[in-house]
């Protein structure tokens, strides 16, 4: 039924809205006049064979669907809300082998498995060599003048940590970066970038990765991908599951990063009276801040197992079902002026990194690490770094993503 607050045909998941913007005015009205709306698309528009999702704003109904899996499936049509109507079924069951798009109890397993190389201990290893990289890479950006923030700075840290936590050679950071884009780039038509050409660098990089498990199963070193592999039983990943875990990071680990980076300087440079308190201060909480305001991926989908009922409405099972985490995080019942960029921001019980539930992210302590990193190297060495262009922004169905963002680094 369409909604008389939102213009006619006006979908949540159209990559035209989020190359110009996040649509937070129509999900504001949403949540104020039917906070679980059902969206009307054509048939098979998303790849889904289907006729529309249910569109969740609230942040406690974003966070029921997202702790209920029994009831609401990331496996059944897998947690990516919109593939191209060319995405046939079998393509799109091949995405249910990542752990993103699993469902309890073979997803516990997968992740009580990678959980290894994100404990608390594995994470502060890391600190010291990433914390010399932050530094390597904003003095190497100050060098050069001015130019690409999301090339020269924001993508950096995120591939480099990757690449230093499953024991990719760092020479090799630029496939991965290669790779990653053109997963997730099929929507926007400057890049050229199809289907076709996303699969083939998903199976790319499935390739390289299994050709790393296997080189340390014949011979392991001292790195979480021996941990990972080492033998082939219930406690550790077969070559295959390990080759999909580094496509998840390759996602997850790199693209959510450095589009929170990227947003999060952008929103220092337009609200100047932050990144003055921020030199100042380094307040601990203007990671989580930034996370928030950028909420990098915008939604995921579940699918409903059975009939249910969420926010007053009637599902019905086999219906999508959209979690907006960019309108949970700036749901006005739970944020104080969630319009504000204030760096701190505290309580902040943002859903930047999912809703809880199984899929939580697993590297949140690592992703707050990186970010921290880098803006304290950007206020120690490009304090008075300067907008010069606004940014470019990715078009997708589903990511909040910047592609260009000009500076001027002194």
């Amino acid at each position: 039924m369409p909604c008389p607050a939102l213009p006619e045909g006006f979908d949540f998941t159209d990559p035209d809205v989020y190359q110009s913007r996040v649509p937070l005015p129509e999900f504001a009205r949403l949540r104020e006049t039917a906070p679980v709306w059902w969206c009307t698309q054509p048939h098979n528009i998303a790849g889904f064979g289907d006729d529309g999702y249910w569109v969740v704003t609230r942040h406690e109904d974003v966070k029921e669907v997202s702790t209920k899996p029994d009831i609401f499936s990331a496996h059944r049509n897998t947690s990516i809300i919109r593939f191209n109507d060319s995405m046939t079924r079998d393509q799109i069951d091949v995405q249910k082998l990542i752990m993103l798009n699993m469902d309890p109890p073979e997803h516990t397993r997968v992740r009580q498995i990678v959980q290894r190389g994100f404990t608390p201990r594995a994470v502060r290893a890391l600190e010291e060599a990433l914390r010399e990289r932050a530094g390597a890479i904003v003095e190497d950006a100050r060098r050069s003048g001015s130019g690409n923030f999301v090339t020269d700075i924001a993508c950096e840290l995120p591939l480099q940590a990757i690449a230093e936590l499953i024991g990719i050679p760092q020479a090799d950071r630029a496939r991965i970066f290669d790779w990653s884009n053109k997963m997730i780039a099929y929507d926007d038509p400057e890049l050229a970038i199809t289907e076709e050409v996303g699969t083939t660098a998903a199976t790319e990089l499935i390739s390289y990765a299994m050709n790393l498990a296997a080189d340390r199963k014949a011979c392991p070193a001292q790195d979480i991908v021996s941990k990972l592999v080492a033998a082939e039983d219930d406690g550790n990943l077969g070559s295959d599951e390990f080759g999909f875990f580094v496509l998840l990071l390759a996602v997850a680990g790199n693209e959510t990063t450095r589009n929170a980076i990227t947003h999060g300087m952008h929103a220092f440079l337009t609200h100047p009276e932050q990144w003055e308190r921020y030199k100042r201060e380094r307040p601990a909480t203007a990671a989580e801040e930034i996370v928030r305001w950028a909420t990098p991926v915008v939604s995921f989908q579940r699918t409903a197992t059975r009939d249910t009922t969420l926010g007053g409405a009637q599902i019905r099972e086999g219906q999508r079902v959209g979690i907006f985490y960019a309108s949970a995080n700036n749901d006005p019942d739970v944020f104080d002026r969630p319009e504000v960029f204030d760096i701190t921001r505290d309580p902040n019980p943002h859903l930047g990194f999912g809703g809880g539930g199984p899929h939580f992210c697993l590297g949140k302590s690592l992703a707050v690490l990186e970010i921290n990193l880098i803006f304290q190297a950007i206020a120690d060495v490009l304090p008075d770094i300067t907008l010069t262009d606004p940014p470019r922004r990715l078009r997708s169905s589903w990511l909040n993503g910047v592609k260009e963002m000009r500076v001027r680094y002194v």
